[in-house]
């Protein structure tokens, strides 16, 4: 059985890769053991073992993940976005896959929520993916290969939105992004374990 894991999913989890067993975490899940648990990823952890999923999800989800906090004892900082994807690298399988959606810089969608507090660029992935992995210099652990980092106009009815493949398709993907109308990015990782 292939399991895959929604983050900040609300009260329906999506499934992209449609795997067999579907999982949730947000701040309205239920505490314990379900379908959707409770658990604040900003100061928590994903509360599943490692390597428990073929997959994992964020939409509309990571641009909500502060980057940098004062520790509670305010004599430090930590890195909650940086820990996050550490979290979500340890429940993936070797070779599972992140599936990220989030606003884009410039565009007015990443701005306009003020409870964004991450706002994401179309290299930002470079901090977690091979072969730079940035963010190892402020300790992240994690291993990823970018499948894929493209440009999209997000679309609430579709769950995982396929790379271009057509040289038409790929035309009309340039066209959508030289206007301005992609304001969101894509991410697929894997993880490399």
């Amino acid at each position: 059985m292939s399991k895959h894991l929604d983050l900040g999913c609300g009260k329906t989890p999506r499934n992209p890769y449609r795997r067999d067993e579907l999982y949730g975490i947000d701040l309205s899940g239920s505490v314990g053991e379900g379908l959707i648990r409770k658990a604040n990823l900003v100061t928590q952890k994903i509360p599943f073992a490692d390597s428990s999923f073929e997959s994992v999800s964020a939409y509309d989800f990571l641009e909500h993940v502060p980057r940098v906090l004062a520790t509670a004892d305010g004599e430090s900082t930590r890195f909650p976005f940086i820990e996050l994807m550490d979290e979500i690298y340890r429940v993936l399988k070797p070779g599972g896959l992140f599936y990220a959606s989030t606003p884009v810089y410039p565009h007015k969608v990443a701005f306009q929520d003020p409870t964004h507090v991450n706002i994401i660029t179309v290299d930002t992935h470079t901090y977690f993916a091979r072969p730079q992995k940035m963010a190892a210099m402020y300790g992240f652990g994690g291993d990823f290969v970018a499948r894929r980092v493209q440009l999209a106009r997000p679309n609430s009815q579709t769950l995982y939105i396929p790379a271009p493949e057509g040289w038409w398709q790929r035309l009309r993907q340039a066209h959508r992004e030289r206007r301005g109308a992609c304001g969101h990015v894509i991410w697929e990782f894997e993880a490399v374990k």
